[in-house]
């Protein structure tokens, strides 16, 4: 990888790279959708939406149900996310250390809305290392795996896209990020594993003690 010196930005996921939401939400998305009259697998649900934003969910569902969803369809849900988000969210573990050490600006792009990413934030005590500085799916037409999400943020705070770095934790988040032009590290520490990540181009590692190490050498 290329010295820090060319490195302009770090773009981290939010989900599964600075909290280690994807467990919960998992695991919750299998309870919402078995409610629906879907069963899937964690597994399937982390090959089918782990990265992408709460509109793709939906719409999977009604093409899946052959009917649309009422505007406030997860009205009955809402709760069970913020209730074990409120009970058991933490930051990703070594993700603070990691955030100390690393001297290249850095910013959040995640397919949450802002509403969520700064709840996320906010619980693990994250959101001043980046206030300021998040993007969200919101902010585009088009979510991950476009590259959509990653090209707004890089031209927000004025970086060119080869001098941007992604963190992802996401296969399509890794597909977005080499859309855009920009080099991938893939952590595989959470539900994704490592070899998908690396199919899709990323270089993939395990402990977020080692990322100061990656943006250096």
């Amino acid at each position: 990888m290329a010295a820090s010196s060319a490195i302009g930005l770090v773009i981290f996921d939010c989900d599964g790279v600075l909290v280690d939401s994807e467990r919960i939400s998992v695991d919750i998305d299998r309870r919402v959708l078995g409610e629906l009259g879907w069963t899937l697998t964690n597994e399937e649900i982390v090959h089918r939406f782990v990265g992408r934003s709460d509109a793709h969910f939906r719409a999977e569902v009604e093409q899946h149900l052959g009917r649309p969803l009422d505007d406030d369809w997860d009205a009955p849900y809402a709760q069970w996310y913020r209730e074990a988000f409120d009970r058991d969210l933490v930051a990703v573990p070594g993700v603070v250390e990691a955030l100390d050490a690393v001297r290249v600006p850095s910013c959040v792009a995640s397919s949450g809305s802002h509403a969520k990413i700064r709840r996320s934030l906010s619980l693990t005590g994250l959101l001043t290392r980046f206030d300021g500085r998040i993007f969200s799916a919101e902010d585009v037409r088009e979510g991950k795996p476009a590259p959509d999400l990653f090209l707004h943020a890089a031209a927000q705070l004025d970086v060119q896209p080869e001098r941007c770095i992604v963190v992802e934790d996401s296969r399509l988040g890794v597909q977005a990020a080499r859309a855009a032009g920009m080099r991938v590290l893939g952590y595989a520490g959470g539900l994704t594993p490592g070899e998908w990540l690396e199919a899709e181009g990323a270089t993939v590692f395990t402990d977020m003690g080692a990322l100061p190490g990656l943006l250096v050498t």
